[in-house]
């Protein structure tokens, strides 16, 4: 990537021109560009990039993605959203988290319901999309072969996770969507927090944890078709999640 095409997936990724000399986006920046650049991982750099040249039919007209996917969102975040990993014919192929799939209609209507999304939908990285006090990541960078990860692939991707998440200093409330998340984010604070609760707490759909430093956690089944197609997940529900975090952040201090 050279100095061109990072100004311009600085600009398309996160915040808007006037915010980028914030040292927050300024190292979420950096850390972004560093991120698309990783091969660290054998089996998901291969299947990344055989999904990008395969393509499904009805995005064969396009040019995708295939490569590490950063996250988004605004710099001075009080709200992280926390996923699973990419899904290879959304953001993939789109570039951005949540971006191109059905996961992601679900997600992004519910955060602009909420107000942290400009807008209903996100589906290119030149949408128009911006983010207001949310950040969207997850703890796995590449889209893994059947949504699964392994146990080495995550915790090599867990150097980016830490790294977004430590630029984020003013976080009120974490929304993680699935129990992956939801360990992946509990694993980041048990590396940077000397007290958590314990045991820790089971995974439940709406369940909450409030962190040590004041700061709340809050559990939200994935808006994977496996759980929008069978009524586990309804928007109502979703929605509930984000406006449960909106009246947290309004709280916060």
């Amino acid at each position: 990537m050279d100095a061109v095409e990072r100004e311009l997936f600085v600009r398309a990724q996160h915040a808007p021109p006037d915010q980028v000399s914030d040292p927050s986006a300024e190292g979420l920046a950096e850390v972004s560009a560093a991120i698309v650049e990783c091969r660290l991982c054998p089996r998901l750099v291969a299947w990344r990039e055989q999904v990008a040249d395969d393509k499904r039919a009805a995005y064969r007209d396009e040019d995708y993605w295939g490569r590490p996917v950063p996250g988004f969102g605004d710099p001075s975040a009080r709200l992280v959203v926390v996923g699973l990993a990419p899904g290879a014919h959304g953001a993939n192929r789109t570039g951005r988290m949540f971006t191109g799939d059905r996961s992601g209609d679900w997600l992004f209507r519910s955060l602009h319901r909420a107000g942290f999304a400009a807008l209903p939908d996100s589906v290119s990285r030149d949408d128009g999309q911006r983010m207001s006090d949310a950040w969207i990541t997850a703890p796995v960078r590449c889209a893994p072969p059947d949504n699964k990860p392994t146990t080495g692939e995550r915790d090599n991707c867990a150097t980016w996770f830490d790294a977004e998440l430590d630029l984020l200093d003013q976080v009120a409330v974490y929304v993680c969507l699935g129990r992956y998340g939801y360990l992946a984010l509990w694993r980041y604070l048990q590396r940077r927090m000397e007290t958590l609760p314990r045991p820790r707490p089971s995974f439940g759909h709406g369940d909450e944890v409030e962190l040590p430093d004041g700061a709340l956690l809050l559990m939200s089944y994935h808006p994977s078709q496996q759980n929008t197609f069978t009524g586990r997940l309804t928007a109502q529900m979703l929605d509930a999640v984000f406006a449960r975090a909106r009246t947290a952040i309004e709280l916060w201090r």
